[in-house]
């Protein structure tokens, strides 16, 4: 099990040995896996919060009558109500461009039917099918919870890498981030985390460690 204190020192290590660059980098924490057969299917498509963030993910509503204008009021990145949806049902590459530009989606449930006919076959395969906020329910909440997440996927891999913060942020609060991914993913390994065979983390254009650390033989 990896503690908090070595990811911080990794994070720290990871800074130092980049060099000064022209804008902001990420920093991204990648784990490798081991003792898993990916043959049958292994597959994570996990929504993480991260305790600390200074870098909200982009979140789309799609919702019409008082959640869409509750959406618009609480700055949604976008709102889309049912006419829009409609529209983009006649322009896949709009589709396609639109869909790309967002980490996540949340829907009202009244919609998510029209929502699976128009847009189900390219939100789907991207593992970013919208998250059915039902009647009344808060969208201000559902608002503030994904602008701090992160979506961790794994397909038929035994490696995956998710953006923890920047180098802005104190290594403390990226260790804090870090630690929370990781302990997300263990829970859904078959084996937690002796099925984790390393965990590296490194800035968008840095090297990842020479020595990346070893969690278990």
């Amino acid at each position: 099990m990896i503690t908090e204190a070595q990811l911080k020192e990794m994070i720290k290590e990871a800074k130092s040995a980049d060099k000064e660059r022209k804008f902001k980098q990420s920093l991204e924490l990648i784990m490798v896996f081991k003792d898993i057969d990916v043959k049958k299917g292994f597959s994570l498509n996990e929504t993480v919060q991260l305790p600390k963030t200074n870098s909200p993910a982009a979140v789309c509503v799609m919702a019409s009558g008082d959640m869409g204008l509750k959406a618009k009021s609480a700055k949604a990145d976008r709102v889309i109500d049912n006419d829009e949806l409609n529209r983009l049902a006649a322009n896949k590459r709009e589709s396609r461009k639109m869909i790309n530009s967002f980490d996540f989606f949340l829907a009202d449930t009244k919609l998510m039917p029209v929502v699976g006919k128009v847009l189900g076959q390219i939100l789907g395969p991207r593992g970013k099918m919208p998250i059915p906020v039902p009647f009344n329910a808060p969208i201000e909440s559902f608002l503030d919870r994904f602008r701090s997440s992160v979506r961790v996927k794994v397909k038929n891999s035994l490696s995956m890498s998710c953006k923890i913060g920047d180098e802005t942020m104190e290594d403390s609060d990226l260790a804090l981030n870090a630690n929370a991914v990781v302990s997300a993913v263990e829970k859904k390994l078959p084996n937690g985390d002796k099925n984790i065979k390393r965990i590296m983390v490194k800035t968008t254009m840095g090297k990842i460690s020479k020595q990346p650390l070893l969690v278990k033989k």
